[in-house]
């Protein structure tokens, strides 16, 4: 099933045109890994930004990814959690929470945030600028509805957070080819899916219910 981009796109048009135009509206979209989230967040912003409707701007809405917040490998090494990479305790969650409330607020500048570079599998400083044309921020992450600590907050900064999910055979299937795609051994990249990948998409699972729409992936 092709997700419903049409009714998508006129949800996020109409939650920027009932904010104040001061107010930059940031918008959440989770699921657990391989689910699709970077897929339909970039799917929605480059379609904002090709035909923008009602009267937005091609400018006016941006992409922030929460993987760009993963621990660098030499802190998780220091921490013991090199083997739990993808976990929430491997992020930066208060880093996440300061970057969105910046963003939330400082309107007349111009807002950096990291990125992630999968070929390195490690973030990657100020390689996203959110531009004060931005009206519409999409954040994509794994915990945007998690209730520990420091995850809520990250709530509160989200007007809406709409849940992605597809076929569990078919997502587990898509995460082995993003690690061969990456570099590991396709044995290697199996088991680290079933190991660690999975763990943390029963995490994710249980947050299902808190979010605003759940969007269901191909």
């Amino acid at each position: 099933m092709r997700p419903p981009y049409d009714a998508l796109l006129r949800r996020l048009v109409a939650l920027v045109e009932r904010a104040d135009p001061d107010r930059r509206v940031i918008v959440g979209i989770t699921g657990p890994p391989g689910a699709g989230k970077s897929t339909l967040a970039q799917g929605l912003v480059d379609r904002l930004g090709a035909a923008p409707p009602g009267g937005l701007g091609p400018y006016a809405a941006q992409l922030l990814p929460m993987d760009g917040f993963h621990l660098a490998d030499v802190q998780l090494e220091r921490l013991g959690l090199a083997d739990r990479k993808g976990a929430p305790e491997t992020f930066d969650g208060d880093g996440y929470v300061a970057l969105l409330r910046r963003v939330a607020e400082e309107r007349d500048r111009t807002v950096y945030a990291p990125g992630f570079e999968r070929a390195l599998e490690q973030p990657v400083a100020a390689a996203i600028a959110i531009e004060p044309s931005a009206r519409l921020v999409i954040t994509e992450g794994n915990y945007l509805l998690l209730q520990q600590d420091p995850w809520p907050e990250v709530r509160s900064l989200l007007e809406e957070v709409w849940y992605v999910e597809v076929d569990d055979a078919v997502r587990v299937e898509r995460l082995v080819e993003r690690h061969v795609e990456f570099g590991k051994a396709r044995e290697s990249a199996r088991e680290w899916v079933l190991r660690s990948d999975e763990a943390n998409a029963a995490i994710v699972a249980k947050t299902r219910a808190a979010s605003d729409l759940v969007v269901t992936m191909d």
